[in-house]
């Protein structure tokens, strides 16, 4: 009697299996897809609030007041002056005679002032202004929305340049060791000294404040924590066969970093990222909120939750900003614990998938 083979099926990479595992985190991969489809809406942020019209039609003619100024002589005004499309006047020209325009969702954009308001700034929540207005009279709807660009914007930026920084120190370190490790830490030791938020002080009252002023202060201190755990990750790494079997067929120092030590020590950095990008959204807050952070006129969480501290009767501001920073930070954090999960070596050795690559 032949011996009945089995026929297993082919087992799937570590990258395939850390994904199904992600996807078995219901609750991370939910938080994955919601956080994106804000990242979405706030990147087309002038398609969904905006004070100009996407479309119009007049006098036959179609106009694109999305991407060009248009004086208000174009569509029947007296005045060579940019035309405000939130005047009753325009309003009435653009819906009469066949006339139309197509309006975003929220007719408002981050530094529209409602002169029309029917109560004193800052007012309350109404049908026109769905969040109320701030204390200078603009939509916070859209302040929140193109805020919260700014603020993920931002925290990508900084997220980026401090992984760069991180992975570059922390592979020279852990991958040479000796002499350069030992210097390596001691000017880690002696920059992590360094009083961050008095230096912040000092720049924005030496330089104009600016996004990237910003961006270039917090990159320099927020690559240290993340080369701690890169270079753990390499001084592992780099007592395994496969380095040493790369050193013996005379490959380069560097061809070995970049092909084979970093690949294998990514799971921190991975990791991290998105509780990274919690903390580069909560500095960039805290910052406007004191009056340190992105230049005036730029929508900015932080800038309303300040307006909402001097204004306390006005809940609406503190309480929608509350909300959103709430919500984009457990995103960020649900998201960090399924990666974690994903990448844990622990995790995959109970993954009851890894060595039939999903197969029954």
């Amino acid at each position: 009697m032949a011996e009945s083979s089995m026929i297993r099926a082919p087992s799937a990479s570590p990258t395939r299996r850390a994904w199904r595992r992600f996807r078995r985190n219901r609750l991370g991969y939910w938080s994955r897809i919601a956080f994106c489809v804000l990242v979405v809406v706030s990147l087309f942020a002038e398609l969904v609030s905006n004070d100009r019209p996407l479309v119009v039609r007049y006098d036959g003619q179609t106009y694109f007041p999305i991407f060009k100024d248009y004086s208000e002589k174009t569509f029947g005004g007296d005045f060579e002056a940019n035309t405000d499309y939130l005047d009753p006047f325009i309003r009435e020209r653009l819906s009469t005679g066949g006339n139309w325009a197509v309006f975003a969702l929220n007719p408002y954009g981050p530094k529209t002032l409602n002169y029309f308001a029917a109560e004193p700034n800052p007012s309350r929540p109404t049908r026109a202004n769905l969040f109320g207005t701030d204390d200078r009279g603009r939509d916070l709807l859209a302040q929140l929305l193109y805020g919260f660009r700014v603020s993920v914007l931002f925290a990508l930026a900084l997220t980026v340049t401090g992984v760069f920084l991180g992975v570059v120190a922390g592979a020279i370190q852990g991958f040479f060791g000796g002499k350069t490790d030992l210097a390596f830490q001691r000017f880690i030791e002696i920059w992590g000294s360094m009083p961050e938020l008095y230096l912040l002080i000092i720049f924005s009252a030496v330089f104009a404040p600016s996004l990237a002023l910003l961006l270039v202060l917090l990159s320099l201190f927020g690559w240290m924590g993340l080369s701690d755990y890169v270079r753990a990750e390499f001084l592992r790494n780099r007592q395994l066969d496969y380095v040493r079997a790369a050193r013996a067929l005379g490959v380069g120092n560097w061809q070995i970093i970049v092909r084979h030590v970093l690949p294998n020590s990514l799971t921190p950095v991975v990791t991290f990222l998105p509780f990274r990008m919690s903390g580069a959204i909560l500095a960039l807050t805290s910052l406007d909120f004191l009056g340190l952070g992105v230049p005036p006129g730029t929508p900015s969480l932080g800038e309303l939750l300040a307006q909402g501290k001097n204004n306390i009767d006005a809940w609406w501001i503190s309480l929608s900003t509350f909300v959103v920073l709430v919500v984009t930070l457990l995103l960020l954090t649900f998201m960090g614990d399924a990666l974690r999960d994903a990448l844990d070596p622990r995790k995959a050795d109970q993954d009851p998938t890894a060595d039939t690559g999903g197969a029954p």
